[in-house]
């Protein structure tokens, strides 16, 4: 009965265009900022920083990035591993060479090299598109793997060849390394979220916004119409890179400490975030954080239910939430493809709308 736009007017153009139109989902939003920023900080430990909190934070700005680009313009990419490892590998020689540099613009540098990379490797999507783009990606994740593989600059020639994050602290208080807080941890993370959110939801609602979802629409029309092919794929290019780099800086800086490449960002990791994306629903911001909640809690979900409660063994357990996600990508291509964001929407149109049939 809350849920309603009884007393909600618009006297302005302003009014009537903004995210959230409705009073309560207004309040809504603050709310859920002020819980995650004031109170969640205070109750979360190592557990719920490591198993749930940082990597549906890291994985939401990955999903948003890959979501910029397949999503809202269209271009097909199977490379988001290739271009995390590039954030990451980034972001640990600047660690390693500026060590006095606050982590902020670390990691802000890490993801603005990405994006010159992804803007390199989507140069190809101005002459191919669909199945012939995939390709051409997936040729970028695999080049990118064996180059940080391959040359030992990159991991600071290193015995293992593996990069480790050295301790960094931003204000007195330490972001990396094991004996990082969790709090400051999830706060770091969050502070980007926040800004990734932020930034992805404003240019997807403005005049380049508009431009990639013409690309995406019929590119031959949007060219027609006065839209630049060139300025809108590269440009869409260049923020997912951005995002994703940063994704891939924290995921290696702040979630793990310590990875080796082919593990850490190999092929998987590209279909478990364009996973994301399907089943959160392409071309939507809320579908972002949807995919990413629902790919990071299921398998904590399956564990507690099939290995503690049920005794299942835990090999069996993981090949169930392969069949799990496999069904849902399915159902979803097929019944829904804007995925959960549009049952959402179609969950708050009924409110709305409730009890009124029309």
């Amino acid at each position: 009965m809350f849920y309603r736009e009884a007393g909600d007017f618009k006297v302005s153009y302003a009014d009537d265009s903004q995210t959230f139109p409705i009073k309560f989902d207004r309040v809504r939003y603050y709310v859920v900022l002020a819980v995650a920023f004031g109170i969640i900080p205070f109750l979360v430990n190592d557990y719920w920083a490591n198993a749930i909190l940082l990597p549906f934070l890291i994985y939401s700005i990955a999903a948003i990035g890959l979501n910029i680009l397949v999503g809202y313009c269209g271009q097909v990419s199977l490379g988001t591993g290739g271009f995390m490892a590039v954030g990451a590998y980034a972001c640990y020689k600047l660690m390693t060479a500026f060590p006095e540099v606050s982590m902020f613009i670390h990691v802000l540098l890490a993801g603005g090299i990405t994006a010159v990379v992804c803007v390199a490797f989507g140069l190809p999507s101005l002459r191919i598109k669909g199945f012939y783009l995939a390709v051409a990606t997936l040729a970028a994740q695999f080049f990118l793997v064996w180059l940080f593989n391959r040359v030992p600059w990159f991991y600071n020639y290193s015995a293992s060849g593996q990069i480790n994050a050295p301790e960094r602290d931003t204000f007195g208080i330490l972001i990396t390394g094991p004996n990082a807080p969790a709090w400051a941890t999830y706060l770091f993370c969050l502070i980007f979220l926040t800004f990734c959110a932020l930034v992805a939801r404003n240019l997807t609602r403005g005049t380049v916004g508009r431009s990639w979802m013409a690309i995406r629409d019929m590119d031959i029309a949007a060219e027609i119409i006065g839209v630049n092919p060139l300025k809108a794929k590269l440009t869409a290019f260049a923020v997912s890179g951005f995002f994703i780099g940063i994704s891939g800086a924290l995921f290696f800086a702040v979630y793990l400490g310590a990875v080796e490449v082919g593990e850490a960002f190999g092929i998987n990791k590209s279909f478990l975030v364009l996973f994301m994306v399907i089943l959160g629903g392409l071309g939507s911001i809320f579908g972002s954080f949807a995919g990413a909640a629902f790919l990071v809690l299921l398998p904590v979900v399956l564990k507690v239910v099939g290995v503690d409660l049920l005794g299942w063994p835990t090999d069996i357990v993981a090949h169930f939430q392969l069949v799990i996600v496999g069904a849902l990508i399915v159902v979803f291509l097929i019944a829904e493809p804007h995925g959960m964001a549009q049952l959402w929407r179609v969950a708050k149109e009924k409110l709305r709308l409730w009890p009124f049939p029309h």
